[in-house]
């Protein structure tokens, strides 16, 4: 009998210690968070031919060739979310493989750059460097299970099709609420240096710059090259309802 218990408990043990690993794995299982449901700031208008494009679907053939392929680069648009999460990864996916430039960086070109308000000011955190079309990234591990608020600049000469935070399970992510002032957006108009040619980083360009150290919402309509301030696009422009156009 007492050796029928030994048996007893040594399968149990065995059992344990194999189950153990599996357990913990999963709870380190990331949950990935579709970007367009959390706050995404830089779109002057809803109405797009993609999630991240930077102009209207109805300029689509009016505007110029030029400007309608720059259009889909995702410069000045930045998701913003607060989550609790200790580890944050990101997912996207680009929608070129060329991932840099002769003179810029890929990290600029077709990179992701991670800021967390600290102390009510904007603090750069952690830059995710392309590998390929799609990527992935740990920018945030090891934080203390507390709120914070994150801003994720998105790729200043590259598209993205997909863009997702992961967070640790059990942690909460939401959207972000207005920033703190709450005042309308600046419009940025001109070319290649205000789409953010030639910054290392997503959040160094310098409406990113502007729009953190005032803590206002900024609107990236550089296109490089094709800043021509053709009529068309002066009226479509005009359309926005901006506290000010930059040009």
């Amino acid at each position: 009998k007492s050796l029928q218990i030994f048996i007893t408990c040594a399968l149990g043990l065995a059992m344990c210690l194999l189950i153990t690993p599996v357990s913990a794995q999963n709870d380190n299982t990331p949950v990935w968070t579709d970007a367009k449901t959390l706050t995404l700031e830089g779109k002057g208008w809803t109405d797009t031919p993609g999630p991240y494009n930077r102009m209207p679907t109805k300029s689509v053939g009016k505007i110029s060739d030029g400007v309608t392929w720059l259009a889909t680069n995702s410069s000045g648009m930045v998701v913003r979310f607060i989550t609790d999460s200790p580890t944050i990864q990101v997912k996207w996916k680009l929608t070129s493989d060329n991932l840099a430039m002769n003179h810029m960086a890929s990290t600029g070109v077709s990179g992701v750059d991670l800021y967390i308000r600290h102390k009510g000011k904007w603090k750069w955190f952690a830059v995710g460097r392309p590998a390929g079309v799609e990527n992935s990234a740990t920018l945030v591990s090891g934080m203390t299970k507390v709120e914070n608020e994150y801003s994720l600049y998105l790729p200043l000469y590259n598209g993205v099709e997909s863009v997702e935070i992961g967070t640790d399970a059990g942690s909460t992510i939401k959207p972000a609420g207005p920033r703190t002032n709450n005042v309308k957006p600046v419009v940025f108009y001109g070319t290649s240096i205000t789409q953010g040619g030639c910054a290392t980083r997503p959040g160094m360009a310098y409406p990113a710059i502007i729009g953190r150290n005032l803590d206002v919402p900024t609107i990236n309509l550089g296109f490089s090259g094709n800043g021509r301030a053709e009529h068309t696009m002066s009226d479509t422009l005009a359309e926005l309802d901006p506290s000010v156009y930059v040009i």
